[in-house]
């Protein structure tokens, strides 16, 4: 169901807004791979490592489209946020899509990939 996958993006965005390190360990697969919106990557470790340097302080996720396949669900959104990066307050707006993927022991976010957008 399409409601389980927006459950666990839900979930993402609440870890990712509170550097809950141990849930997003547990959300990630373990190859997961993250795509930046200048295209550098970040593997699992670096994705959840980051949080030492990089903080947010508010997340809005907006213009949630969610398609389910088999075993595998594609999330696209708008996100808009405040965060510090190394001590620099920063104000992102981007597109993001996440590839969610079902493994035997669950559903894991195996994927992300951001592109900016123009903040409105």
């Amino acid at each position: 169901m399409k409601a389980d996958i927006r459950e666990l993006q839900q979930a993402f965005d609440h870890a990712e807004l509170h550097a809950d390190t141990n849930r997003l360990n547990a959300l990630l697969a373990d190859d997961f791979m993250s795509i930046g919106e200048r295209g550098y990557l970040l593997d699992k470790r670096q994705w959840i490592d980051r949080h030492a340097d990089f903080a947010y302080l508010s997340l809005t996720t907006t213009e949630l489209d969610v398609r389910r396949y088999d075993r595998a669900a594609i999330v696209r959104c708008v996100q808009r946020s405040r965060a510090t990066w190394r001590g620099e307050v920063m104000t992102l707006t981007v597109r993001l899509s996440q590839v969610w993927t079902e493994l035997p022991d669950g559903w894991r976010l195996a994927g992300i990939q951001f592109s900016s957008l123009d903040p409105v």
